[in-house]
């Protein structure tokens, strides 16, 4: 007997054994996967910090950049439209390395006929085309506009051997230039200088019907080429799109041009009054005091007068400028002449416009104004402007930049009257590229490599300052309206970011290699400071990074690294999430309310183990009571309410402000990037309450995520980013109760009857 309870205990002990091994069974279980969360750290995308760049974010004990000072004489032949130059370079090598051979940049050869940068993209034939671009791209000859090299010599004297891919010239060096050592030698070079309003070139000049042409000169002379800790040598070629990659150095520039030009340039203008006329002089010695308002060097009168002759004499202008990274000038008999001073904390700068007749009035009226704007507005939230001025330079279907000098478009009809397109455009050209002598002719990133550390800074940047010249000058906005900005807010990026994925790149991709320049470089990297600053970071949080980092990196070579990290370092805000969503991917922000539940404490007594326990019950449920709705938690049960206060102190019970209702609120996230959960929830009674849970909120779910919220009101709508503070691209999804939408058959239909 006992034998058969002993194997019957066995049996029912392996079966238990195999029910639980059934139940444990790992056949259905799901493999593992790597760390996919958004707020994992970056530590796979960036790069290893060193001596050259910490991890802070700033530049290393050990970090280095060359240096290339430049002594050149320039001609210009108005006649014939070609400019002669030769220049000395003086290359010193603050690196570790000996440098075997040097790199210099050739950009204006992406202009010879046979260019490849012609051939860079496909194209496709269009049955119909404008006269004009027709015979542009089959009728007429190509445009010969690329560098002629006459010599390359060392400071003795003798040929150096060179060797030119297309834009980037090698030398080779008869011995390494050793580490912490200098050389000197010189180039020889001419070319042919385009029609920049035919041929849309960065720089060259424009002719007027009278025969009269307007110079704006850049890329003009062959540069050196970077060399860094981050790649060695930067000489990815010119291509068009990626800008440029530069070293600071020192200038002396004598620039050679017909007697009768005005001209400015990068730099300290050296022989003033060899160059002035005595009535000029009177004048710019009161521009130098006027603070409110420019002071007219060379009036619309002089300027028509000189334009009605061709002088064959010629005047040599000499300029000095020390740490600057590029150089341009302009010079035209054509131009009017304007300035102010403005005041930094420890100087004045001066801020210059220069403009043919055709850009009156409405360049007298705003474009010095504009410059003096942007320098106040840049400086308070960089550094104060470090160099002697500032100049903006009248120039066609124009848009660039470089150290103290711009072009900038804004032409009013021929009849001098303008519409608010054209003069908000002009200002904000004006503010982008004066600008930029921030970022990046000062805080000196990589343009070549990532065009969005000058673009988007800038004009993130240039929204700011936007605004605020409409709060300084509000008699240039329309009344009771902010600044008409074209990029920086939210809603302004959400078309490209809701558009077609194969036609987006991520912000952090080579300039050449984007789909859509203005969006990816431009809008959305400015648009991400943006919100950053008003709705992840703050004002004061954001403002003090920023400023650190421009700081930081002035005068030096900072890379995407670099930024993110002394922008968190600064503030003790982990934005890795931010960076990943914004920069390193296509991801969009869309962020909905899924469903809404509402629950009230039930209607039974609470006795037992339920003393210490509160039943809720979900509205529909056959537990949910509706007569009990808008009654608090205590009130459903006497019990449950004395052992609340029995558990409270007498200032608690005072306090104690039972909830009437409860809800559950679910949101889901379409959309890939997180950002902070903005709630606006409204009560029967209208009031309104804002939550914003931080980002943070998604870091367990990224697809959605529930809240509870306990009032004493009845709750009766909720709205998702009711400020359009986040670039949410789809707000169909946003509300609760959800509104009901038209549909496209009876927009139209209401369209038509209005």
């Amino acid at each position: 007997m006992t034998k058969i309870k002993y194997c019957f205990a066995s049996l029912l002990f392996l079966f238990g054994a195999m029910v639980t091994a059934q139940e444990n069974s790992p056949k259905e279980r799901e493999g593992g996967h790597t760390n996919q969360s958004k707020f994992k750290q970056l530590y796979e995308e960036f790069s290893t910090p060193n001596t050259y760049r910490s991890a802070s974010g700033a530049p290393g004990p050990d970090y280095y950049q060359q240096q290339a000072n430049y002594k050149m004489d320039i001609e210009l032949d108005d006649k014939n439209h070609r400019i002669y130059g030769e220049e000395t370079i003086t290359y010193i090598n603050n690196s570790p390395d000996d440098l075997e051979f040097l790199w210099v940049q050739l950009d204006q050869n992406i202009r010879t006929k046979d260019s490849k940068a012609l051939l860079k993209n496909g194209s496709k034939v269009k049955t119909e085309e404008t006269v004009e671009n027709f015979a542009k791209k089959y009728v007429n000859p190509k445009f010969d506009g690329g560098f002629n090299i006459e010599h390359v010599k060392d400071a003795s004297g003798n040929a150096l051997p060179y060797t030119i891919s297309f834009t980037m010239m090698r030398i080779d060096l008869p011995k390494p230039l050793k580490s912490k050592e200098q050389m000197s030698f010189s180039i020889k070079w001419d070319y042919n200088v385009v029609n920049h309003v035919v041929d849309r070139a960065r720089s060259g000049y424009e002719e007027f019907a009278d025969g009269n042409r307007a110079y704006v000169i850049a890329q003009f002379f062959p540069r050196m080429a970077v060399y860094n800790d981050v790649e060695g040598w930067q000489n990815h070629q010119f291509w068009g799109n990626g800008e440029f990659a530069l070293n600071f150095g020192d200038y002396d520039v004598n620039i050679t041009v017909p007697a009768d030009h005005i001209l400015d340039a990068t730099g300290t203008l050296q022989n003033r009054k060899e160059v002035f006329s005595k009535e000029m002089m009177k004048r710019y010695e009161q521009a130098k005091k006027s603070y409110e308002k420019p002071v007219i060097i060379v009036t619309q009168e002089e300027a028509e007068e000189a334009s009605k002759s061709f002088s064959k004499k010629k005047k040599t202008w000499k300029f000095s400028a020390k740490n600057v990274r590029d150089y341009g000038f302009a010079t035209s008999r054509r131009f009017i002449w304007d300035m102010q001073a403005v005041k930094m904390s420890n100087k004045d700068v001066m801020a210059v416009s220069m403009y043919p007749p055709e850009g009156n009035p409405l360049w007298e009226e705003y474009s010095t104004k504009a410059v003096a704007h942007t320098l106040r507005s840049y400086s308070s939230h960089t550094f104060d402007y470090p160099y002697p001025k500032a100049i903006s330079v009248h120039a066609k279907n124009q848009g660039m930049e470089y150290p103290m000098i711009c072009w900038n478009y804004g032409r009013p009809n021929p009849d001098g009257t303008y519409s608010d397109r054209v003069k908000y455009g002009m200002i904000s050209v004006i503010i982008h590229e004066v600008g930029h002598n921030y970022f990046p002719m000062i805080v000196n990133s990589d343009e070549r490599q990532w065009g969005w550390m000058d673009e988007g800074l800038d004009t993130f940047m240039q929204y700011m300052a936007e605004q605020e010249f409409g709060e300084a000058y509000p008699e240039a906005v329309a009344p009771n309206k902010a600044y008409p900005s074209r990029r920086g807010a939210p809603s302004k990026i959400v078309p490209y970011m809701s558009g077609d994925q194969n036609a987006i790149s991520p912000i952090m991709s080579n300039p050449e290699n984007v789909y859509k320049l203005g969006p990816n470089a431009y809008g959305k990297p400015a648009t991400a400071l943006n919100i950053l600053r008003e709705t992840v970071m703050g004002r004061e949080l954001f403002d003090h990074a920023f400023k650190t980092y421009s700081k930081r990196w002035m005068f030096k070579h900072p890379t995407p690294e670099d930024f993110f990290r002394t922008m968190e370092e600064a503030s003790a805000v982990d934005l890795d999430y931010y960076w990943r969503g914004w920069f390193y991917t296509t991801d969009y922000v869309d962020i909905g309310v899924k469903n809404l539940k509402k629950y009230q404490v039930a209607n039974r007594p609470a006795t037992g183990d339920l003393l210490s326990k509160v039943i809720l019950v979900e509205e529909g449920s056959a537990d949910f009571d509706p007569n009990l709705n808008g009654k608090a938690a205590s009130e459903t049960s006497k019990t449950l309410k004395e052992f609340m206060m029995d558990n409270m102190t007498a200032e608690e019970r005072s306090a104690v402000k039972d909830p009437k209702y409860i809800y559950e609120i679910t949101y889901d996230k379409p959309g890939g990037i997180p950002m902070p959960l903005i709630v606006e929830y409204t009560y029967a009674d209208g009031t309104t309450e804002n939550i914003t849970y931080p980002a943070e909120i998604w870091r367990k779910n990224d697809k959605e995520v529930s809240v509870v919220v306990s009032s004493q009101k009845e709750l009766t709508g909720v709205i998702v980013d009711p400020k359009a503070e986040t670039a949410d691209i789809d707000t169909t999804n946003n509300g609760w109760p959800r509104k009901e939408e038209k549909s496209d058959f009876d927009k139209m239909k209401e369209k038509i009857k209005g």
